[in-house]
This record gives structure tokens, sequence and C-alpha cells, in this order.
């Protein structure tokens, strides 16, 4: 058997997939993922079907890293793979910038080009590029690519994507890119399977998780993203602040004194949800709460969502449909109902029931605008850019 790795390797945490590779189909095998590598490495791996196949915590005060989880994430798949070959990784890289609109074979010109990047995208880069390094070390002849979250968004004009700024700072690269890219990839692909309105039409996807932007999409094309230049732009998140005026920016430096990494702290780590709230990023936590604060990071999330929602739907000109998609737009059904209830003026109208059993179409018969739940999956998404590459 024939495998595909699929690694998105964050800050302190490696989540991997595994899939077998028949005759140009994929097939999901395994997933998991192996978290706290600085603090106290826990390694957790589950079956498609999700039965756990195994479990295992390190010492305390013991630290894996990126280089020591890959290792023994590599070890324990040839272990366990029964014979399998591993043709490839495919890693999720969140920045691609102007080079690179489509998945790419990974080299040492490719690494040098996306670490360049990393001031973009601070949280997410510099930990994308250590588990290719860690692997290219390992296993040099191992392929690699490099599939980019800001790739689909390649389709926007250039009036989407600029910033009203001069000339010699947008010759720099400072522009809107769009993040997501991969999941809203996969949206575009399976939508036609839930509504062909809405794949050839005007659909605003939503994808809300610990981080979260919309997308306007039109004929399954990116038009527009609440995010820009880099993550942190748009709607609220978990921990992040979402869009800012930039006199907000002037003033922590004037007279809050604060430095840039006091800045970037804040509005990365401890805004958001977390930031209002107080309490939590976590959406079900806030929803179980009774305090107030907690009621007001979540009606503010859903302010933000529904406004942005607006914004889109008139960068698309009008709006057929609307898909909500990951952690929180495939769960929260609160969340879904308050975004909805604050959208009737577009002719959105919800049933309640099937909102509650999470759809996937969850829009009354009578509403004009469909809305859908459809899950995301960036790792199929990934694994077949990694597979289609191969066979260039």
């Amino acid at each position: 058997m024939n495998a595909i790795l699929v690694i998105n390797s964050g800050s302190s945490s490696i989540k991997f997939s595994a899939f077998s590779v028949v005759s140009r189909s994929l097939e999901p095998i395994a997933h998991g993922l192996i978290e706290e590598l600085y603090s106290r490495p826990h390694f957790e791996v589950k079956r498609h079907s999700g039965e756990r196949i195994d479990d295992k915590r390190w010492p305390d005060g013991e630290r894996l890293g990126h280089d020591k989880a890959i290792a023994f994430l590599l070890d324990w798949l040839r272990a366990h793979g029964g014979g399998a070959t591993l043709l490839a990784v495919g890693h999720r890289i969140v920045h691609g910038g102007d080079a690179y609109r489509e998945p790419v074979r990974v080299n040492a010109e490719v690494v040098e080009r996306l670490a360049a990047l990393i001031p973009l995208a601070p949280l997410h880069q510099p930990h994308n590029l250590a588990a290719i390094k860690a692997i290219a070390e390992a296993h040099p002849d191992l392929p690699q690519i490099a599939c980019f979250d800001t790739a689909f968004h390649a389709t926007q004009s250039p009036l989407t994507t600029h910033y009203a700024l001069p000339p010699d700072i947008t010759r720099r690269g400072v522009r809107r890119y769009g993040f997501h890219g991969l999941s809203y990839e996969y949206i575009a692909r399976v939508l036609p399977d839930y509504d062909s309105r809405a794949a050839s039409g005007k659909t605003v996807a939503l994808h809300l998780g610990n981080g979260a932007s919309m997308t306007a999409m039109a004929d399954g094309k990116s038009v527009a993203s609440s995010m820009g230049f880099t993550a942190v732009e748009g709607i609220p998140m978990g921990t992040r602040s979402g869009s800012l005026d930039p006199g907000v920016i002037l003033w922590m430096i004037d007279e809050a004194k604060m430095d840039t990494r006091a800045i970037a702290d804040l509005l990365y780590k401890r805004s958001g949800l977390l930031g209002v709230s107080g309490i939590s990023s976590d959406m079900r936590t806030l929803l179980a709460s009774d305090a107030p604060s907690a009621a007001e990071a979540v009606d503010l999330f859903c302010y933000r969502i529904a406004r942005e929602l607006g914004s889109l739907a008139a960068a698309l000109g009008g709006l057929d449909a609307i898909v909500f998609t990951a952690g929180i737009g495939e769960n929260a059904a609160p969340v879904r109902a308050r975004v909805c209830e604050r959208s009737a003026w577009l002719g959105v109208k919800l049933d309640p029931d099937a909102n509650a059993k999470h759809g996937p179409r969850i829009s009354a018969a009578d509403s004009a605008i469909d809305v859908w739940v459809i899950p995301t999956n960036e790792e199929r998404m990934i694994a077949q850019h990694t597979l289609d590459r191969l066979e260039l």
C-alpha cells in the first residue's frame, strides 16, 4: 500500500492525517496529533472510524520540540504502517505571498522564500516551516509538497486586494491576501453535491473556528475575503482581535507605551472571544456560561459576522447561499441562529429544527437564501494536492 501523510504544524502541536493511495483514489486511514511539544508532550492517533490506536504521554519535564516530534511520528508510522510506502508529505502553509498561487514541491529555494514571509504570519509560518525542515534533514529524498492557505484567493482582482496606501508600500507586498483558502477550496469543490445554484452562483462561506474568516465566492472562485494582509484582520476570533482602527495601534504606542511585541501579543493572543469575555476562547464554554461578559463576547462575534456578511454580499452584487463550516460553524447552532436572525434583511429565514440537527440545509423552504452547514476537510484537500503534484 502507498500512503500520503498530511501535516499541519503549529506552535506547540502537530496535527497529522494519513491517506492510502489506490489508483489515484485517496482513502483516510488515521489521524492524530502530538500536542504540548514544549511542556508535557502527548501523542494520540485514531483510525478514520474514531477508534483509538495509540495514546502516549512523555514524562514531566521532557520536551520534544518539532524535530523530535517529527522523528517520533515518522518512526511510529513506519512501525505501524503495515509495510506501507510513504510517497510524500503534504504541508499546510499559511502564507504563500505573491509567489505561490498553487501548491509547490519543496526545495531549499522554496523554504528560503517562505521564510521571508514569516513577518506576515508570525504565529504560523515559522512552525509550518519547522516541520518541513525536520523531515528534510531526516529524509532528504522524501518529496514534500507545500499547500497554501492564501492560494485560493489568488483569483481576487487587484481592486479587491489593494489598500489605499502609496505605491512604494504596496510594491513591498503590503496588500490583502486572504486565508483559510484550503478550507474554502474544499467547500467550493463539494458544494455542487449540495446545491448547484450555490456552486455556480454567489455564495458566502463562513469558516468559523478559533481562527475565523469569511469569503465571498462567485462560481466557486474567491472574490473577496474578510482577512487581508495578515490572519488577524476581519471578524473577531478565539484570541485575535479582528479588524481595528489603525489609530488604536497608534494610541497603544503613544499613550499605553506598548512596543511591537506587546501589541502583537495583545492582538493575536489576548483579544477576541477571550479578551472580551475574560473567561475563554472556546465558544462551547462561552455559550454554557451565565456570565454577562461571555454573552457580550458571543453577541459581538455574531454581530461582526452579520455585518461582514452584508459587506461580502455587496462585493458579490447579490447573494444566493451561505455556508457555515469549521468548528464553530459546524457545531454551534446558537451562533448560526443569531447570524441568520441578523441577516433576515437579506431574505434569510432559518429552519430551527434543521439548525438544531446541524443541517446540512438549515434554511426554511421559503428562504430567499439557501443556508448550509458543510463540514470542511482541509487535510483531504492537501492530500489531493500532494498526490497531484507527485504526478506532474
